[in-house]
């Protein structure tokens, strides 16, 4: 498990938070298995003295599903690789980057409608037929 780790974060930009809405990815090893699931809520466990958090996930899988699943802040947040049902686990947010489109559409309006910044590039999606 940890040379998976190890090589996830050679090709993934893996930021070293978590927080609600972010996009994580979910490694196990047995099942194995690699997917990616939204937070939804982090949520303090106030049965337990130690720092555990009921961490919401949507599994992005069809159908989507949502687990809970209760655990220390470095087992969410990638610093520590963890067991569940003895087989180990690995989960960490993924950084996004903006995407170029959204630069694009920054840079300018389009009044007229017709899919062209100010800047005269092609605007990228939809636009409103009249």
């Amino acid at each position: 498990m940890e040379q998976l780790v190890v090589e996830l974060k050679k090709m993934l930009p893996f930021k070293e938070t978590t927080e609600p809405g972010d996009i994580v990815l979910i490694a196990a090893k047995e099942p194995q298995m690699l997917l990616y699931a939204v937070v939804g809520d982090i949520v303090r466990d106030e049965t337990r003295k130690a720092e555990w958090w009921h961490v919401s996930l949507h599994l992005l899988s069809l159908p989507i599903q949502t687990v809970v699943w209760t655990l220390r802040t470095p087992q969410f947040t990638g610093r520590e690789i963890f067991t569940m049902g003895g087989e180990g686990r690995f989960i960490q947010a993924i950084r996004l980057e903006r995407r170029p489109t959204e630069a694009v559409l920054d840079q300018g309006s389009d009044p007229e409608g017709q899919g062209q910044t100010k800047a005269g590039r092609q605007r990228p999606g939809l636009r409103v037929v009249k």
